[in-house]
């Protein structure tokens, strides 16, 4: 248990630190934005309580909105997809009995099922921080570009992340 804090704390801190200082400079062709420290909250364990799971997303949120200066929009987004995450699952593990891995993961999971689980979350949280920056429909189609994109390109990051700490476990 207390190795697994450890752990959580210290990818914590690492994937907040990497999205404040390298991340949140990086804007692939003025459309795309990646987003890596969501993959705290994605793999945070299934059986951690609801609270835990809302209070650990905001903190990552708030974390991050300190850095970005974005005055809450990441603290909403993480809190909102950390409440969605469990319903989310449910939708490709239909029955609760199946539920008895312990974090998700490539290996936890299978290969398909967390790819939808991923992808679904990474759309969120894109449609989510994008339609709080936009705060309109003014401009449909680059606003639809801009979630597609950074979907994407976050996507794939957490997709290479996940793999790597697969294999490290």
């Amino acid at each position: 248990m207390t190795k697994s804090i450890v752990q959580f704390s210290l990818l914590f801190v690492i994937l907040v630190l990497a999205q404040a200082i390298v991340f949140n400079n990086i804007c692939l062709f003025n459309v795309a934005v990646p987003f890596v420290f969501i993959y705290f909250i994605i793999s945070l364990p299934i059986t951690l309580s609801t609270n835990w799971v809302l209070t650990l997303s905001f903190i990552a949120g708030l974390s991050v909105d300190i850095f970005a200066n974005t005055q809450g929009m990441n603290a909403l987004a993480c809190t909102l997809i950390a409440m969605s995450r469990r319903s989310i699952l449910h939708l490709y593990f239909p029955r609760e009995d199946e539920l008895t891995i312990p974090e998700p993961s490539i290996k936890s999971l299978g290969m398909e099922v967390y790819v939808k689980y991923l992808f679904t979350l990474v759309l969120l949280y894109c449609t989510i921080i994008f339609l709080i920056e936009a705060f309109s429909f003014f401009n449909v189609l680059q606003l639809a570009l801009r979630i597609l994109c950074s979907t994407l390109l976050s996507f794939l990051l957490l997709l290479g992340l996940d793999s790597i700490m697969s294999q490290s476990r």
